[in-house]
C-alpha cells in the first residue's frame, strides 16, 4: 500500500486546479517540517526561496547515507523535497520563515515554516517532537500547563507573518506540531484567526478543558480536521473534541504514530472503520489519571519525570537508549532516594515513556532494575488484557 512517498510519486504532477488541496497533501507538508533546514532557509530578512532551491541547498549540505543513518522515523523527510520539486503539484512551491529554537530554560523546542502553495494559499506547518528531552517534556507540560511557551510562541509566529496579509491560511503538523498548529489558529490575532480555513492535527495531543470550552476554540472548531491511526497514543493525550478520521498504517502498535506509515489510496487516507480497543482503552485511562491529579501533582509528575531522564546527562531519548545500562545507573541514583511510593508510580511511568512501545528495551528496563533492586516488587507496565486485534 502506498505512503505519501508513493503518493507524490504518483499524484506529484497533478495541479491543485484538477485535485484541490487535500489532507494527504496536509501530511506531507507536515512531515516536511521535520527536516533541518538551518543553512538553507531563515527567518530573517523575509527570506523566501523555492522549494527546488531549498532541495539543491540542503544535498549540497549533507549527503544521502548521512541523513539515512540518522536514528530517527523521520529522516526521510528531507526526500520528499525531490519528488515534489519540478512536478505540476508542488513544483515552485515557495518556502520562508524558517524558525527553530531549542531552549531548555523555558522548556521549548518549537519549528516552522511557511509554505506558499501554488492554488495562491499558504500552509504554515509546525514540527513536532524531535528527539530531545526537552521537546518531549514540553509535551508532557501540555497535561498541567495552561499554554506551553512552544504555544504561545507558534501563535506569535503566525501572527507575526501573517498580520496584515489577506492571503487564505492552512495550518499543520504532526504529532505536537499538530497542538501547536490547533494552538496558533486558536490564538492568533482575530485579523489572521479569521483567514484560516483549515487546521490539520495529524495524530497530535489534544488540550485542557479550560482552552476546548473557549469561544475561540469553538469558532475554530469545524475547521479542525483530526486524523488519528487506528492504534493511536499521542493522539489520545488531553481532548480536542474534534472528529477523529481514523487511518490504517502498514505497522503496528505505537510506532503508527509515524506518518510515513499511514496508507493512501488515490488522493486519501485508506480510512479504518474504529480505533482500537487498546487505543480507546489508553485514552480512558490517561483521562481518568488526569482528573483524579491535582495541577501540583501534575506538575510535580513531570519534573520528577524528567529530572531523573536529565540525570542521565543526555540531551536525547536516542542518547539515553544509546548507553541504556549507564543511563539506566544514573537514574537509579536518583530514583533510589525517593519515597518508596513515588519511587514504584515513576518508575512504571518512566518504563512506558523509554520503552516508547519497545518490548526489547522495556524487558532489558526490568531485568536490569529489578537485578539492583532486588527485594522491591515494582508495578508491572503494560498489563492490560489484549482484544484479539491487538494480538
Amino acid at each position: 500500500m502506498a505512503n505519501i512517498h508513493e503518493y507524490l510519486i504518483w499524484r506529484g504532477d497533478v495541479p491543485f486546479t484538477v485535485s484541490p488541496f487535500n489532507e494527504v497533501d496536509a501530511l506531507v507538508l507536515s512531515e516536511l517540517a521535520y527536516t533541518d533546514f538551518h543553512g538553507v532557509l531563515s527567518e530573517e530578512g523575509e527570506q523566501r526561496i523555492t522549494v527546488e532551491v531549498a532541495r539543491r541547498l540542503f544535498w549540497e549540505k549533507h549527503t544521502q547515507e548521512e541523513i539515512m543513518a540518522m536514528d530517527s522515523y523521520t529522516k526521510t523527510a528531507p526526500f520528499l523535497m525531490d519528488e515534489m520539486a519540478g512536478k505540476g503539484r508542488f513544483g515552485g512551491t515557495v518556502m520562508a520563515y524558517y524558525y527553530d529554537v531549542i531552549d531548555t530554560n523555558v522548556d521549548v523546542q518549537l519549528a516552522a515554516l511557511t509554505f506558499y502553495l501554488p492554488d495562491g494559499t499558504a500552509f504554515v506547518a509546525f514540527r513536532g517532537t524531535d528527539d530531545t528531552v526537552v521537546g518531549w517534556k514540553e509535551d508532557f507540560n501540555l497535561s498541567y500547563m495552561p499554554a506551553t511557551e512552544g504555544q504561545r510562541r507558534a501563535a506569535e509566529y503566525l501572527t507575526r507573518h501573517f498580520s496584515g496579509q489577506s492571503i487564505s491560511i492552512r495550518v499543520g503538523g504532526h504529532s505536537k506540531g499538530g497542538n501547536l498548529a490547533v494552538y496558533a489558529a486558536v490564538c492568533a490575532e482575530k485579523a489572521v484567526r479569521d483567514r484560516v480555513i483549515a487546521v490539520y492535527n495529524n495524530d497530535g495531543p489534544g488540550f485542557l478543558k479550560e482552552f476546548t470550552e473557549t469561544d475561540a476554540y469553538r469558532e475554530m472548531l469545524p475547521r479542525i480536521i483530526c486524523t488519528v491511526p487506528e492504534k493511536a497514543v499521542i493522539g489520545t493525550l488531553l481532548d480536542s473534541k474534534a472528529f477523529q478520521h481514523v487511518v490504517k498504517s502498514t505497522v503496528s502498535g505505537i510506532f503508527q504514530h509515524d506518518g510515513f506509515s499511514w496508507q493512501v489510496l488515490g488522493n486519501r487516507f485508506v480510512e479504518a472503520q474504529k480505533r482500537s480497543d487498546s487505543s480507546v482503552a489508553l485514552e480512558s485511562t490517561l483521562h481518568q489519571w488526569l482528573a483524579e491529579q491535582s495541577d501540583v501533582k501534575r506538575r510535580t509528575f513531570v519534573n520528577t519525570l524528567f529530572g531523573l531522564l536529565e540525570s542521565t546527562g543526555r540531551a536525547t531519548i536516542g542518547e539515553i537508549k544509546g548507553d541504556l545500562l549507564g543511563s539506566l545507573s544514573s537514574m537509579w541514583k536518583m530514583l533510589e532516594s525517593m519515597p518508596k511510593e513515588q519511587r514504584e508510580i515513576t518508575w512504571n511511568m518512566i518504563t512506558q515513556f523509554i520503552a516508547a512501545g519497545s518490548d526489547t528495551i522495556l524487558q532489558e528496563i526490568r531485568k536490569t532494575l529489578v537485578s539492583r533492586i532486588g527485594s522491591i516488587q515494582l508495578p508491572k507496565v503494560g498489563t492490560e488484557p489484549q482484544s484479539e486485534e491487538d494480538s
